[in-house]
């Protein structure tokens, strides 16, 4: 079914649109198991169309809102951190080396995100996004997860964390401008091959987001608003609130699960997901 613009589909099924693509940017995003894969295949199989690349960004906003109002202590922890290094050189202090860290593990994603903005114009339409992408990256990200929950020792911790984690977290958090591959789950791989213990790992995860999902939001904020499957400012920002609120839960929920428990359960997920596209795929075309 192709894109409808607001006036067409009205007012109100814009916003209940918004408001599926919050909660589903809110469950997804901080999980493993890919956001923008989600934000696609979801509408798409519902009938919607893809809501596209600027829509998706923009209610992401939500979940930045979410990771910072609960994680405000430490990032005023690691801003105290590197303002104490700036003025006294204490740069071996944990919250500068995490501030560092995060510094460092943007750049890798701003610097791809140019790249594809630059060289692949028509993103929104490019192999990269297609439903056969998703399935065979969610699969190939599955089992690299698996791997990792195999090899990794888990003896780190988040006062561990050096500035050359950054910069290999981060090139995995590249990764993620492709749809399927999860930003939270190319982090949380990374960090556990690196022998990261799963709540610190997830925790660093989710501060090395904040910059790049927030630029990537509001980069994408004009070009969202005139979108046709966008709806316009109310049903975005009922989105974003949705995604916000959501976000929320699935932080804390996610960070008491690793405690006590391993991500095999979202590698499973992830398997099915891939499979499942695959075979829709498939039943479409006959096969």
């Amino acid at each position: 079914m192709p894109n409808l613009p607001v006036a067409v589909i009205g007012f109100w099924e814009a916003c209940f649109r918004s408001l599926v693509l919050g909660v589903l940017q809110g469950l997804t995003e901080f999980l493993p198991i890919s956001s923008t894969a989600h934000l696609k295949v979801v509408p798409v199989l519902l009938g919607w169309g893809d809501p596209g690349v600027a829509v998706t960004a923009v209610i992401q906003l939500g979940s930045i809102a979410a990771v910072l109002a609960y994680f405000r202590s430490d990032l005023a922890e690691v801003i105290r951190g590197v303002g104490r290094a700036c003025r006294h050189g204490q740069w071996g202090d944990p919250s500068a080396r995490m501030g560092v860290a995060i510094a460092l593990g943007t750049l890798p994603i701003v610097f791809a995100g140019l790249a594809l903005k630059l060289w692949v114009p028509d993103y929104d339409n490019s192999p990269l996004r297609s439903m056969a992408s998703i399935a065979v990256v969610s699969i190939v990200m599955a089992l690299l997860l698996a791997l990792a929950e195999l090899v990794g020792s888990r003896r780190r911790e988040l006062v561990d964390v050096q500035p050359r984690d950054g910069v290999w977290v981060g090139l995995a958090q590249a990764l993620a401008l492709v749809p399927g591959v999860s930003r939270s789950g190319s982090t949380l791989t990374a960090a556990l091959f690196d022998s990261w213990q799963r709540p610190a790992a997830a925790r660093f995860s989710f501060l090395l987001g904040i910059p790049a999902i927030t630029l990537a939001g509001l980069v994408s904020l004009k070009e969202a608003f005139s979108a046709p499957t966008g709806g316009g400012a109310v049903p975005l920002l009922v989105g974003i609130v949705a995604a916000a609120v959501v976000s929320w839960l699935a932080i804390a929920w996610l960070l008491r699960f690793l405690q006590t428990n391993s991500t095999w359960v979202f590698v499973a997920y992830r398997l099915l997901f891939g499979v499942g596209i695959l075979i829709w795929l498939g039943a479409r075309m006959g096969v």
